[in-house]
């Protein structure tokens, strides 16, 4: 789902698979239980001041104060990598 942009409701299914993907891939990276939500959305920012597309992770873990993520990247370009780094970085 992209935010900042109108006439889009529901997320495509190559958005949809590469979500799933990174969520599989963050609950991996950081152990994280099966009740754990991770949610994860692609941002558009039209403001020239904002880096542009960028991926943000929320991870709602129960009995923690939820964890945000962001990867300037769009999520069908998201690497593990930067995936890995990103979540190292903010830890």
């Amino acid at each position: 789902m992209r935010f900042g942009l109108f006439g889009r409701g529901k997320r495509e299914a190559g958005e949809a698979d590469a979500a799933a993907s990174v969520k599989r891939q963050v609950r991996a990276l950081l152990e994280l239980p099966e009740n754990a939500v991770i949610a994860v959305n692609e941002i558009l920012c039209a403001d020239p001041a904002c880096p542009g597309t960028e991926t943000v992770i929320l991870v709602m873990n129960p009995g923690e104060k939820t964890r945000a993520y962001k990867v300037q990247s769009a999520l069908a370009e998201l690497t593990p990598e930067a995936l890995a780094l990103a979540l190292s970085v903010a830890d």
